[in-house]
């Protein structure tokens, strides 16, 4: 899938981020298990409310000013949708 910044982006169905103390981490849990994430997917995971991707970019460039994270943003959001992460909305 090829996001715009238009693109609105939300958790899939089933999905619930939050932080597992146990795991010291943020972690996606869903029906079949759980995911621990890195700061990276935490970071941009945490905006995915039905923001678009124009919107979680602002933010993210608020958070980290001298990083060059465009590209890395579009790939992690690219393969959370494959993944079925997260659900898109045109």
């Amino acid at each position: 899938m090829n996001f715009s910044a238009e693109t609105r982006v939300n958790l899939a169905h089933g999905m619930k981020f939050q932080w597992e103390p146990s795991q010291n981490a943020h972690v996606l849990l869903y029906p079949e298990g759980m995911v621990q994430l890195n700061d990276s997917a935490s970071a941009i995971l945490k905006y995915c409310d039905g923001r678009s991707v124009a919107e979680v970019l602002a933010v993210l460039h608020d958070q980290f000013p001298d990083a060059a994270l465009d590209d890395d943003v579009h790939a992690f959001l690219e393969d959370a949708h494959e993944r079925g992460w997260i659900r898109t909305e045109s």
